[in-house]
């Protein structure tokens, strides 16, 4: 019983310090540091850029190559920029747009990561996974 509290109790300090992206993206931050720009929307913009980088090399490989590593991180790293944005532009229909669209990103990505060793899906979903980012590029122009 000790030991189930014990764990339990590490459990929650670790994510509770680290947060969930410690543990899952551990190189988000990097990311975040090499994308960084003069305001928040061209940080992000320079993320799409590299995702858009990683999820072109991703194509045609299977398994967990270092490309869909990469763009596992890169997406963290955008969705933790895009929380960090002020009350006022969060309240701009172009915001939730963006918001919208990084959903969509999530849930493509989760579907290549369940036919990351399976061809032609995981180039199908790739394909999609570009196609939105580029939507996405379009509501961070309206951000600006």
């Amino acid at each position: 019983m000790k030991q189930i509290i014990g764990f339990f109790a590490c459990s929650l300090l670790l994510f509770g310090l680290g947060g969930c992206t410690a543990l899952h993206a551990p190189h988000a931050k990097e990311f975040s540091a090499k994308a960084k720009g003069t305001t928040p929307v061209e940080t992000l913009e320079n993320l799409a850029a590299m995702m858009e980088a990683s999820a072109t090399a991703a194509k045609g490989v299977k398994g967990d190559s270092q490309a869909l590593k990469d763009l596992h991180d890169q997406s963290h790293a955008f969705r933790k920029i895009l929380r960090d944005f002020d009350d006022s532009t969060r309240e701009t229909p172009a915001y939730a747009l963006t918001v919208t669209h990084t959903k969509e990103l999530k849930a493509i990505f989760k579907r290549i990561r369940k036919f990351k060793d399976v061809q032609p899906q995981r180039d199908q979903h790739l394909d999609l996974f570009l196609t939105e980012l580029r939507e996405t590029h379009d509501s961070l122009q309206a951000l600006k």
